[in-house]
């Protein structure tokens, strides 16, 4: 009887280890959340989320730039925030949001790229977070006046 344990205890702990190779924050999903939301709701403690900005202007650039900002989170409730997702108004503003949890009192950046490429003129970008928070979604802004490359070629219609 024990030699018949001995494989199916190797094949268990080999499937516990390679499970925990995988990132578990890619697999949170929205139900995920619903039921996190739930519990914390029963519970009385959630996260709230913070900005320590929730505009960023970086004013005059030239068309081509690639320029960087961040918005500091922070969570003043009491529970782990966690951020299910971050993601831009376009492809041209793409944020990098914390992978972790952020602990009741802590702070963590989510940096944001905005590039400027084929996008003359006034710009207003936003970027929406999905997060256990109350709220669940909740945005920031990012704007810019991209001066047009002089060297680029105008197309007329």
């Amino acid at each position: 009887m024990k030699i018949k344990l001995i494989p199916v205890f190797a094949i268990a702990t080999f499937f516990l280890v390679a499970s925990c190779k995988d990132n578990a924050s890619s697999k949170i999903t929205e139900a995920d959340m619903k039921v996190a939301n739930e519990v914390s709701a029963t519970s009385g403690k959630l996260p709230v989320l913070e900005f320590d900005k929730t505009e960023h202007d970086f004013g005059n650039i030239n068309e081509g730039d690639k320029v960087t900002t961040e918005f500091i989170l922070k969570n003043t409730g009491d529970a782990d925030l966690v951020i299910v997702s971050a993601v831009g108004s376009c492809g041209c503003t793409v944020p990098e949001p914390p992978k972790d949890p952020i602990k009741p009192g802590d702070s963590a950046p989510i940096k944001v790229t905005f590039d400027s490429n084929g996008k003359p003129g006034q710009q207003e970008k936003t970027v929406t977070i999905t997060s256990n928070t109350a709220v669940g979604k909740e945005t920031c802004k990012i704007k810019a006046n991209v001066k047009p490359n002089p060297n680029k070629p105008v197309l007329k219609h």
